[in-house]
């Protein structure tokens, strides 16, 4: 079991690896990739990672929320403006054809990644308040996700809102309800799994990776420059943003590193998941989310160690 949990925790510690090598993999061996993982498999993986986050979740949670309500609005209402609003900016600035374009709007509409309450932990910043918003911005995910996507690119393509709507709810709040249930009656089965889960959440990020990758790599390399600099500005200038938001409305670093790292990490699985679901039409869009993911563990890593060392 000790041997298990060292092996678990080696998993989630370097997770950027480990997608940096799905993604180097699934490029240049895509007909392997494809027979590994396929595309239709992203969804239930997805579900597998929410059941895994609602193993963690506590009522108390959400007491933030009624502690420190501004700071959770704040952050909940900065996660579903900035990154939607630098998606679109990115998408005008670059030219993005449609496919690509409907991937970074999914990503910057998204909620929260989970890896956000590490990189917060480890940058020396509020988890609490980072667990409150990541949380709270999931539940929001099936109603703000749809809206915000058809927003954006509504009059570029059709997007099926009520669709969307039934998709997120069906790979992430069903399976977060039935994570929060079965640590509340299962508890000692729950402490086992809790024990593993940096290996089975890293596991199912790069399963995602190597479907999403295999399936488009000829149409990555071709585009390999342009992803790779929207995806980095968009995570970075939602970093930034987030850090000014933050030192707008408290005078906490902890809180202000916390804020920056919310609205900049993604639920980009979520993204890729939705792509495949959707808008299966246009390959390339799951791309930029499985690109996240590779780019925001890496970006997270390296802010976390600048980020503990800010007094």
């Amino acid at each position: 079991m000790i041997m298990l949990k060292s092996i678990s925790n080696i998993a989630g510690k370097y997770i950027a690896v480990w997608v940096l090598i799905a993604t180097i993999f699934s490029l240049f061996l895509p007909e392997v990739g494809s027979k590994l993982v396929s595309t239709s498999w992203v969804s239930y993986i997805l579900g597998v990672i929410m059941f895994g986050m609602g193993l963690t979740v506590r009522t108390s949670d959400f007491k933030e929320l009624l502690i420190r309500p501004k700071l959770v609005i704040i952050g909940i209402i900065s996660q579903f403006a900035i990154m939607p609003l630098i998606a679109f900016i990115l998408v005008k600035a670059f030219n993005l054809p449609l496919a690509l374009a409907i991937g970074v709007v999914l990503v910057g509409t998204c909620p929260g990644g989970t890896s956000s309450n590490v990189i917060t932990y480890l940058s020396k910043g509020d988890v609490a308040l980072s667990v409150a918003i990541t949380s709270c911005t999931t539940l929001l995910a099936p109603f703000m996700t749809p809206f915000l996507t058809h927003l954006i690119i509504g009059q570029s393509i059709d997007v099926d809102v009520l669709g969307m709507f039934l998709g997120i709810v069906k790979v992430v709040i069903i399976p977060i309800l039935a994570g929060i249930l079965f640590h509340k009656f299962v508890p000692k089965v729950t402490e086992f799994l809790q024990d593993i889960l940096p290996f089975i959440s890293t596991a199912g990020i790069v399963a995602i990776v190597i479907a999403v990758v295999s399936k488009s790599a000829g149409a990555i390399i071709a585009n390999l420059g342009v992803i790779v600099i929207v995806v980095i500005c968009h995570n970075l200038f939602g970093y930034l943003l987030g850090f000014f938001v933050g030192k707008a409305v408290t005078k906490e670093i902890s809180k202000v590193k916390t804020l920056s790292i919310e609205v900049g990490m993604q639920n980009s699985g979520l993204a890729s998941a939705l792509a495949v679901a959707h808008f299966s039409a246009y390959p390339l869009a799951a791309v930029p989310g499985a690109l996240f993911s590779v780019w925001h563990n890496i970006s997270g890593g390296i802010l976390a160690s600048i980020y503990a060392r800010m007094k």
